[in-house]
């Protein structure tokens, strides 16, 4: 993967915040040894209040507070909850180090038992940081980020729904199927990939536009720039529910609108030098097995 330029690393490394998977008390001892690691290596850690009342740890702090006060963040579990923390504090700009404890880890790059070498390389500046864009969606007043994707869909799983979509303002396809997937390029191998969208480079600002199952054999995936505002309503009497990365969910009435941008922000994620974005699709894949 492209490196990037020494002056976007970390100018300190000093105090991480640390921010475990949720409903997950088996982490305790993971979490301690994690800790112990960052601080064989002088990196203080701190942790997060609903982790720490979790493991039943020392006192912790909410997550705003870790935000603001640490020099980076550190998440323990899988991308899920990467994606959560990069939701809820893409404000502050500050890198996320995902380690990963989950089942796919396309975003968590670092294994507990690779912590010891990769921090070795993050303190010689060993390492890189890749931002990846976000969506700015607005649901009717309530506004929310995706990371990786929103996802419009039936109320009911025996209904297709009908999808108007519009760019800037002017209409330019109806979608009646399952539903319809607005991706970032991270979460491109997401729902947009087992829908039949194309896998886009994660650094890329593009929106990937997937009907779900479409009715019509001409729909097709559509790849968008970046600097276009997109909006979709439906004039279905039920309505349809809005997904936000699979983890929170709106209702959208008939004919109210969903509008989609660009963030303002970019999530900052922390990798290791030698981590391929390519060599990660052919392993989580299979690509040419």
């Amino acid at each position: 993967m492209k490196s990037i330029n020494n002056k976007e690393l970390l100018q300190n490394k000093n105090l991480a915040g640390i921010i475990l998977r949720p409903n997950s008390k088996e982490l305790k001892d993971v979490y301690l040894q994690i800790k112990e690691k960052f601080e064989q290596h002088q990196i203080k850690t701190i942790i997060d209040k609903a982790s720490s009342e979790m493991i039943g740890v020392e006192e912790g702090y909410p997550l705003e507070t870790l935000a603001n006060e640490c020099d980076f963040l550190v998440t323990i579990g899988g991308d899920g909850t990467l994606i959560s923390v990069a939701r809820r504090s893409i404000k502050f700009s500050k890198p996320i180090l995902g380690i990963n404890l989950g089942t796919l880890g396309f975003l968590t790059s670092v294994l507990p038992e690779e912590l010891d070498n990769f921090l070795g390389d993050f303190l010689k500046n060993n390492y890189a940081i890749d931002s990846r864009m976000m969506i700015k969606a607005t649901i009717n007043k309530n506004k929310t980020i995706a990371f990786n994707d929103i996802v419009i869909k039936s109320k009911s799983v025996i209904h297709m729904v009908n999808i108007e979509a519009f760019v800037d303002g002017k209409k330019f396809n109806s979608y009646y199927g399952d539903g319809l997937v607005v991706s970032t390029p991270t979460g491109s191998t997401a729902y947009n990939l087992s829908s039949g969208g194309p896998v886009v480079y994660p650094l890329t600002d593009a929106f990937i536009v997937t009907p779900i199952s479409a009715h019509s054999l001409t729909q097709r995936p559509l790849v968008l720039p970046a600097d276009f505002e997109i909006e979709l309503k439906t004039p279905d009497v039920d309505g349809a529910i809005v997904l936000i990365d699979g983890q929170d969910t709106y209702e959208l009435k008939q004919n109210e609108t969903v509008k989609i941008k660009i963030a303002n922000q970019k999530s900052k994620l922390i990798r290791a030098k030698e981590r391929d974005y390519f060599s990660v699709l052919n392993q989580k894949l299979n690509w040419g097995k």
